[in-house]
């Protein structure tokens, strides 16, 4: 078994094919540039096929646009569609991730390439002002230069009513593709299984790991009944597993569902849920990015797998 940086190595200097096998459920492969096969799940409220691994726009690749050298989130948007990709989640409040995503996709020619999933939040104190709600929206258009966006959430379940509404106004007129909400608090579950009830939406986000499952009990099952597509955030915990598995190999019975590093290994157990339609871990640097669309190759682990994975995980010690 190759250790993570070996696997990178090797990926990065050859892309070195994987065999294809059926993971759980309807997904199907596609061939990226150098003829790898990428996992695809269907959005259920369309049909519409996305690569079930994505790019985040959080903590560090949040970071590295805030700074004067762009030059690494070029390389990790153009790994993205270069390899098959083409989910890209952000938001306003990741601070210059939209603008500068935006313009890199411009200027290297990927705008088209990208399905665009943003986010609208300007709630304060539990209200949104309307117009600046609608203002941020339009901020968001301007960035990625689309005049149809498709995707946009509420985020963290801020003011639904006047922000959902807004939003189903602009489907309605077809400026907006797809539609929801999101939520990385297990303690506002309930109001977000609420707003799936009651709201006609087509995704959800939602934060799930390996270590994190909570989810499982109310949420994804109810996105399985309702139809609603699922976007997983923080799949690596943000720092958390990184630092219970430290230095350690990946097992060697990873190999079984084609698990070449640590990042496939954790990006795969959420894969493999039958309600997950893409996993959006955030990165800054391309070879990170090859290594997570690797998770989108191969074979995906079954429910006794992932029973395994847990514990093994959790014999882990803790931070």
């Amino acid at each position: 078994m190759l250790s993570r940086r070996e696997w990178l190595r090797r990926s990065a200097l050859a892309g070195a094919a994987l065999p294809f096998a059926p993971g759980l459920l309807e997904a199907f492969a596609s061939r990226d540039a150098v003829g790898q096969q990428l996992i695809r799940r269907a959005i259920p409220s369309s049909g519409e096929m996305v690569t079930g691994v994505g790019l985040g726009s959080s903590a560090t690749f949040s970071s590295v646009a805030r700074s004067e050298d762009d030059s690494a989130l070029r390389e990790v948007l153009s790994a993205l569609v270069e390899h098959g990709g083409s989910v890209f989640d952000t938001a306003p409040s990741y601070g210059a991730s939209e603008e500068v995503a935006g313009r890199i996709a411009r200027e290297l020619g990927l705008s088209d390439d990208i399905f665009w999933a943003t986010k609208v939040n300007v709630a304060r104190g539990g209200d949104a002002d309307p117009a600046a709600a609608r203002a941020q929206i339009e901020d968001s258009f301007g960035y990625f230069g689309v005049e149809t966006m498709d995707c946009i959430q509420v985020h963290n379940l801020g003011d639904i009513p006047v922000q959902m509404g807004i939003l189903k106004e602009m489907k309605e007129a077809g400026r907006v593709r797809y539609i929801g909400v999101t939520s990385t608090s297990e303690g506002r579950y309930e109001d977000l299984a609420r707003v799936m009830r009651d709201e006609p939406i087509d995704f959800i986000g939602v934060d799930y790991a390996v270590d994190n499952r909570s989810a499982e009990d109310l949420i994804l099952p109810l996105a399985q009944e309702r139809g609603i597509g699922v976007l997983v955030y923080v799949p690596f915990g943000r720092t958390r597993l990184w630092n219970r598995i430290g230095d350690r190999e990946v097992p060697g019975w990873a190999h079984d569902f084609d698990a070449h590093s640590w990042a496939q290994f954790m990006i795969k157990f959420c894969l493999a849920h039958p309600a997950v339609t893409c996993v959006t871990p955030a990165t800054s640097q391309a070879r990170h990015m090859i290594d997570n669309l690797g998770a989108a190759r191969g074979r995906l682990p079954d429910q006794a797998m992932r029973r395994r994975m847990i514990d093994y995980v959790e014999a882990l010690p803790t931070a």
